[in-house]
């Protein structure tokens, strides 16, 4: 059971198509009220290039899953499909991002790593991530797709528990 990111993308163009819309138009959409200037805008280069692409920026990730009103979760085959009103992604205003809480996500990991008394090199070999994947959570920086999904998996976690509203 592995995040696809193919399986976005095609989720993605499959939604342009049916509403009849440009990739222009699908970004647009994708960033909301973001400024040409503000930070972590969406390209079109970097959706459209989910078709090949074997890891993606996390945050980014998101907000294209939120465009199609689902969740990371349905995009994992064998999983269950959440999706729609009622979900984590519905209530994200405008003027704000959804982002990976990775302090908190790494808090996570490492309390069910000393639960379960694994190093750092154990855990990260169960997950199938590097360490370092695991251990630069700490800082609060970005994480990616399809790691965090596998991170997700062996906390047994859903991703809404570890998002975040930030500023545009």
């Amino acid at each position: 059971m592995a995040f696809s990111l193919r399986a976005l993308y095609d989720a993605i163009d499959a939604q342009r198509q049916a509403r009849g819309i440009s990739w222009a138009q699908v970004i647009a959409e994708m960033n909301g009220s973001a400024s040409r200037s503000a930070g972590h805008r969406l390209s079109r280069s970097t959706v459209v290039g989910l078709r090949g692409r074997r890891v993606a920026e996390g945050d980014g990730v998101l907000q294209m899953i939120r465009w199609l009103k689902r969740t990371p979760e349905s995009f994992i085959r064998g999983a269950e499909a959440p999706a729609g009103p009622g979900t984590a992604w519905a209530s994200v205003p405008a003027n704000k991002v959804l982002r990976f809480d990775t302090r908190k996500l790494h808090s996570a990991v490492d309390a069910h790593r000393q639960e379960r008394d694994l190093s750092w090199k154990q855990a990260a070999a169960e997950i199938e991530v590097g360490t370092s994947v695991l251990t630069r959570l700490s800082g609060g920086g970005r994480t990616s797709f399809p790691q965090v999904m596998r991170i997700l998996g062996w906390l047994g976690s859903p991703t809404a528990e570890f998002t975040r509203l930030a500023d545009r």
